[in-house]
């Protein structure tokens, strides 16, 4: 019998290990996933603050980090303010004085009475005009739904 030597047949140093292209491939799409994941969260994450921010809420203020984390509203600036209102963190916001809209109704009247030319009705005039209580209730009910106060003239 003749020594072979099997040393120089072997493949080994031939052949590479053979890769699979579609396991390469999921790896590459569940790192692109775990990429975008992590981009998403940040995103919100700015979003939620952004919103908090513009509902007057200092995410660095310490008062307002409990807050912050146990919130599980609505994201929206009304809701957001409003739950701060009630956990008494903010200090409601002030509606317009009943005074100031007034004011602001009466300057309409004025400006719709310039643009019309008319003089429009004499309230004193129909009121002494009226025949009976439901004629002088008309008067009152038209006048105060055109926001003038009979009681002050």
């Amino acid at each position: 019998m003749s020594e072979i030597d099997y040393e120089d047949y072997s493949d080994d140093d031939q052949q590479e290990p053979r890769k699979d292209p579609v396991r390469a491939r999921l790896k590459q799409l569940e790192k692109q996933n775990a990429e975008l994941s992590r981009l998403v969260e940040q995103a919100n994450s700015a979003q939620r603050e952004l919103t908090f921010t513009k509902a007057g809420i200092n995410p660095d203020e310490p008062r307002f980090k409990y807050f912050l984390k146990g919130y599980d509203g609505e994201l929206t600036v009304d809701a957001i303010r409003q739950a701060a209102e009630e956990a008494q963190l903010l200090t409601p916001q002030n509606p317009v004085n009943d005074s100031d809209k007034a004011a602001w109704q009466q300057s309409n009247r004025i400006a719709a009475g310039a643009e019309s030319g008319s003089d429009g009705p004499s309230w004193m005039k129909r009121i002494a005009d009226a025949g009976s209580e439901d004629e002088l209730m008309a008067v009152f009910a038209e006048a105060q739904a055109q926001g003038i106060d009979l009681g002050s003239i």
